[in-house]
């Protein structure tokens, strides 16, 4: 309870303060790109977060965490070096190992595949320009899911070129080069990175190298090409989870034999996009783009040693079409199909010291998912805007024994029943600076590649797609200088065929249909500049505070004589709360700070198991000396400065106790930039 009187002072007096002063405006007028246009957020009938280029380098310059843990309803975490999970709403407890239920697209071509899976690790965060974070399912543009979005963008409108250099405890290093510019109505720009990191664990070791492009060509004044492209190559080693009795033993050590079988991940992979927009009237557009990625993907485990040949396309098209922008009534409209196709050769051997032997099973999945999606936006005033949309989406997966497999030959598919994705949405501007929407939507999410085939090799064809419905309904709020900015939303979600993992006596992977759950929550947003003057020591002050609220439960999940009803979603804490100070002193040193507290969470179904609450404070200090037009930003920063004995990404549901990947004590990076 003092907790939840803190978190609602802070608030307040954050609000006051900044209401108080009296200064330009900082929190410029903000604008999204996710709905098939610019659109301002303020008046937005949707709940989404923007993360602009100022903000990812402030936070980021190892990883993303710190940066989209800083959204309510958002949780990214990181097992090791590289293992990342990222959920949105509850989504994790289907995400044990990467990225799943979340849908993903970079440079608006999708990322995540057909099979459902994201690598999201393989991105450098150095070279991300934007996100948008679209919370809640949001299938009728983007197809199945009952997460959310997530939009990456490599590229600004800013002219730039940067080269930077970091050390840092555990073996830390990483450099990134950049390039971006404009020649007339030429753009492009180029990033190549690479991160290199002992771990804090024994057998936590990671590396990537990343290159990547994007070019865009405005070949006249109604169309533009556009190409997006990178290459990955990263491997990281997996420790394992432990025990509660180890950790107190020795919380570097990896699980047993984890370095003899050198279990990790070795992934290299190519993704390639070409798109091409074109303003057909002043009325009419037309928008095309095709995608591929192609993956080797390497996994010494300890149960088997997994390798797999990855490819998948994607093709998504619309058209739009809008009435003059002197219409009293301002319509849009939108027709589009997306397609996407994936296939899988999962193969595995026997593991013997971190080399393939004695070939066990061979198997090809294909997975196909498309959708047709028509969606019509009105803005009937200035103050009211109505938007609906629906997909209509059809999924499904072959399978087939490969020849060279010693087990018997089988193969078959599965055709999920078509399913409609509705969403409804409203929003009235009551001031030019409050607005409150209300939404309802419809979830949908097919079963994963991963799920289908998990890592106890059995092809599960009775597993149901998980779906449900979303109510919710917010409120967003900007004073008249624009320096404080607050977006609240209540939701209520109501999934059925929930899918859920669980582990056998092997130690492999499963996954059932749990009976559903009742998804209950509120989510607070809060930016604010409490100073901005021209005074020759303090520059700036901004606050910011992420609050969200779970009450996730179980629904009607019995598992034989085990009765899940009514226990806390896995892997969902209550409450986690971020906040942080973002401070400019003499034009030249900035200084930011981060505090994450994370509530007591459970690590299995049956909510016997539960890991503790834990504070996380992260800051950096950022140092600007300028040369004519060359800045060299000298950077020094701390992450976990209370030195907290915590377990960033637990392993839900886990086999043998081993819930807990403990994270690195207190540790240190330092580094220098050339920015011009």
């Amino acid at each position: 309870m003092k907790l939840y009187l803190l978190i609602l002072a802070t608030l307040v007096a954050g609000t006051a303060q900044a209401q108080k002063l009296d200064s330009t405006k900082t929190l410029n007028e903000v604008k999204i790109n996710a709905y098939l246009g610019e659109q301002i957020l303020i008046s937005l009938p949707a709940t989404a977060t923007i993360i602009n280029k100022a903000q990812l380098e402030q936070r980021t310059q190892n990883t993303l965490l710190p940066a989209l843990n800083s959204i309510s309803g958002v949780k990214m975490e990181e097992r090791s070096p590289g293992s990342y999970r990222l959920s949105i709403r509850g989504s994790l407890i289907r995400s044990p190992f990467g990225v799943r239920n979340v849908k993903v697209y970079y440079d608006d071509f999708p990322l995540t595949d057909a099979g459902g899976n994201t690598y999201l690790n393989l991105i450098d965060q150095n070279t991300v320009k934007g996100i948008e974070i679209l919370k809640g399912p949001d299938g009728s543009l983007f197809g199945a899911n009952s997460g959310g979005v997530v939009l990456i963008n490599s590229s600004s409108v800013e002219k730039s070129s940067e080269f930077s250099a970091r050390r840092g405890s555990f073996g830390l290093f990483g450099q990134h080069f950049g390039v971006q510019n404009q020649v007339k109505n030429y753009e492009y720009s180029f990033n190549q990175a690479y991160q290199e990191a002992d771990g804090y664990r024994t057998n936590s070791a990671m590396r990537r190298l990343f290159v990547q492009t994007q070019q865009k060509w405005r070949y006249n004044e109604k169309g533009t090409l556009k190409f997006s492209g990178f290459y990955a190559d990263m491997n990281y080693n997996t420790p394992g989870g432990l025990t509660a009795v180890q950790i107190a033993e020795n919380p570097r050590a990896a699980r047993a034999r984890a370095e003899e079988l050198n279990t990790g991940i070795y992934n290299k992979s190519v993704f390639l996009g070409l798109s091409h927009d074109y303003e057909i009237t002043n009325s009419l557009r037309h928008y095309i783009g095709i995608s591929g990625l192609v993956t080797d993907f390497k996994n010494p485990f300890f149960t088997n040693y997994e390798y797999r040949d990855e490819n998948s396309y994607a093709l998504r098209t619309y058209l739009e079409l809008k009435n003059k922008e002197t219409s009293p009534v301002k319509l849009q409209w939108n027709l589009g199909y997306e397609f996407q196709r994936t296939k899988t050769d999962f193969i595995n051997y026997g593991n013997q010291a971190g080399n393939p032997v004695t070939l066990r099973d061979a198997d090809e999945i294909k997975n196909y998912n498309e959708f047709i999606f028509n969606r019509i936006a009105v803005q009937l005033s200035p103050q009211f805007k109505a938007e609906a949309s629906v997909s209509l989406n059809f999924n499904r997966f072959n399978f087939r024994t490969l020849p060279q497999s010693p087990q018997q030959a089988s193969q078959g598919y599965i055709n999920f029943d078509p399913t409609l994705m509705p969403k409804l949405a409203l929003s009235y501007l009551v001031t030019p600076h409050f607005s409150l929407r209300a939404l309802v939507s419809k979830g949908y999410s097919t079963p994963t590649k991963d799920e289908i085939r998990p890592s106890n090799r059995i092809i599960n064809t009775s597993l149901n797609a998980e779906e449900g419905w979303n109510y919710e309904a917010g409120f967003r709020f900007r004073t008249r200088d624009e320096r404080i900015y607050a977006d609240v939303s209540a939701f209520y979600y109501r999934l059925d065929n929930a899918l859920v993992r669980r582990v056998n006596a092997s130690d492999e992977d499963f996954y059932v249909n749990a009976g559903g759950t009742n998804q209950l929550g509120t989510e607070i947003q809060l930016n604010a500049n409490i100073i901005k003057s021209d005074r020759r020591i303090l520059k700036s002050l901004d606050y910011y505070n992420a609050i969200t609220l779970s009450k996730f439960e179980f629904r009607n999940y019995i598992i034989g004589n085990s009765n899940f009803s009514g226990n806390m979603l896995t892997g969902i804490p209550t409450l986690n709360w971020v906040n942080g100070l973002n401070i400019f002193l003499f034009d030249r040193l900035n200084l930011f700070v981060q505090h994450q507290y994370n509530g007591k969470t459970s690590l299995n179904d049956a909510e016997t198991v539960f890991a503790n609450s834990f504070h996380l404070i992260q800051s950096k200090l950022n140092y600007i000396v300028p040369f004519s037009k060359v800045k060299l930003h000298i950077t020094f920063a701390v992450d976990n400065l209370l030195n907290e004995k915590y377990s960033l990404g637990n392993d839900i549901n886990a086999f043998g106790n081993r819930y807990f990947n403990p994270a690195a004590t207190r540790n240190y990076y330092a580094g220098l930039a050339l920015k011009w």
